[in-house]
């Protein structure tokens, strides 16, 4: 497993700062477990507009 560790600016938990993250060999960062929650409730809730748009209720 070829994982980097390097620099990254941005927010974490309404803070504003330098980070170190993860990167892999490809140079993608490796999310924090907060924000892999997020971009699935958004997945979730993009699919769930999709099938009502279908005439398919996701709860039933």
């Amino acid at each position: 497993m070829n994982l980097y560790l390097s620099v990254w600016e941005g927010t974490r938990e309404n803070l504003i700062g330098k980070w170190l993250r993860w990167f892999d060999e490809q140079g993608n960062l490796l999310l924090w477990s907060s924000e892999l929650v997020e971009q699935e409730k958004q997945r979730a809730e993009r699919l769930a507009a999709q099938l009502r748009a279908a005439g398919i209720e996701p709860e039933n």
